[in-house]
């Protein structure tokens, strides 16, 4: 295969010779090699400002990110061949990790696979296409899964906000078996349903598991008040590990449902209670109410997606974790978390300060959480690491 070259600026190297795998338009000689000729998704060999080949990428010259690098070999394109041996160094890492086979098995450029996100369920398999050049190979991709896995079931989560930005249609597909929505996974010891079809992202979030054992040991015989509850990951396990009374209380009917379900799965339906709610909404209710809790999780949404939304995202995460220390007794624990990418983690350390000595109380922060070893992080891309947990002891003198 012949592939069209993708000249760069001179010096616009550097990142790619520090390991990094994306390229910005702005970046690109386009006086020698014109974006605007190449079509979303095609492969092109990259080549520094002299000429010399740095590897393989595919490109949309609609995106600011306009390529990513798939290869280092300039002869090796993103073909069924590279898409086993990628998948094989990416399954030998999670069989290393875990005895069962519940985890994100692609991590996108963590597993050196830009645009792809495998969440694995057993046999059934839910797979994120997030751009034009991975959605290109989608054929060489499937066949690939067969030969390393030979999942039963296929399901493409193909809803997410990142494909509009790639020009590409939203879309929710079995390719291959057939869904018994939801699907049975097990974390921690404890048993779940999660609904790959219309659940949030691929139906489950492993992205939290060690987070959620640290706190699992800290919860016997403790009152747990989990906002944001989604399925019940965080609160469910709390009740498996001895909470002798769970709150989940999240925006959606339909997550509460599977909260309870999931609380039946394990023997737990006598422990956990539901609440449906803004979450902000609920902190005042519960405080009006003259409610206390031994425990309180937050893992809310993004709050920041974008650059221009830190103020603002900042301020929500500052009111949410106030708000929530209100509900504590003397001596509690709060469990904070952010999946936003945007908020660095001194800044989530910066939020919780405040919000202790807000509410006059001190803090001592007992753990400090990240995503687990199924979501990877590149080195040279600050952007695949997003999660941040923190643990603190809140209590009055």
């Amino acid at each position: 295969m012949t592939l069209s070259s993708l000249r760069l600026k001179k010096h616009a190297d550097r990142r790619l010779k520090a390991g990094h795998l994306w390229l910005y338009s702005n970046e690109i000689d386009t006086d020698a090699t014109p974006l605007k000729g190449l079509e979303p998704g095609a492969q092109v060999v990259v080549e520094a400002a002299n000429g010399k080949a740095m590897g393989v990428a595919y490109v949309n010259p609609h995106s600011l990110i306009c390529a990513r690098l798939v290869s280092r070999d300039p002869k090796q394109g993103l073909d069924r061949s590279l898409l086993v041996h990628r998948l094989n160094q990416a399954l030998a890492l999670r069989q290393r990790l875990f005895a069962a086979p519940f985890y994100r098995l692609v991590h996108g450029e963590g597993d050196l696979l830009p645009g792809l996100v495998i969440d694995r369920f057993g046999d059934t398999l839910v797979v994120q296409l997030s751009t034009a050049g991975m959605q290109a190979v989608l054929p060489e991709l499937l066949d690939a899964l067969d030969k390393v896995l030979a999942p039963t079931t296929v399901v493409l989560r193909n809803d997410t906000s990142g494909r509009r930005q790639e020009g590409l249609e939203q879309g929710v597909e079995v390719v291959k078996g057939e869904v018994a929505d939801p699907v049975l996974l097990e974390e921690n010891g404890v048993r779940f349903a999660a609904p790959v079809l219309d659940g949030q992202k691929t139906g489950w979030f492993y992205d939290h598991r060690a987070n959620r054992a640290w706190l699992n040991q800290l919860v016997a015989g403790k009152r747990v008040l989990d906002l944001f509850s989604y399925v019940g990951g965080w609160g469910v396990q709390a009740a498996a590990h001895g909470a002798s009374e769970v709150l989940c209380v999240d925006a959606s009917a339909a997550a509460l449902e599977r909260v309870a379900e999931n609380a039946a799965l394990n023997g737990l339906h006598e422990q956990v209670a539901v609440g449906e709610g803004d979450a902000f909404e609920a902190l005042a209710a519960l405080k009006a109410e003259g409610e206390q809790f031994d425990v309180v999780i937050l893992d809310p949404p993004a709050f920041i997606k974008k650059r221009k939304d830190i103020p603002a995202g900042e301020r929500a995460y500052a009111r949410l974790n106030r708000e929530a220390m209100r509900l504590l007794g003397r001596d509690g624990l709060l469990l904070s978390a952010s999946c936003s990418m945007h908020l660095a983690p001194e800044r989530l350390m910066e939020v919780v300060r405040g919000a202790v000595r807000h509410q006059d109380r001190h803090g001592q922060v007992l753990f400090q959480g990240h995503q687990g070893a199924d979501h990877p992080v590149h080195p040279a891309i600050p952007e695949t690491s997003y999660l941040k947990a923190l643990g603190v002891r809140v209590f009055r003198d």
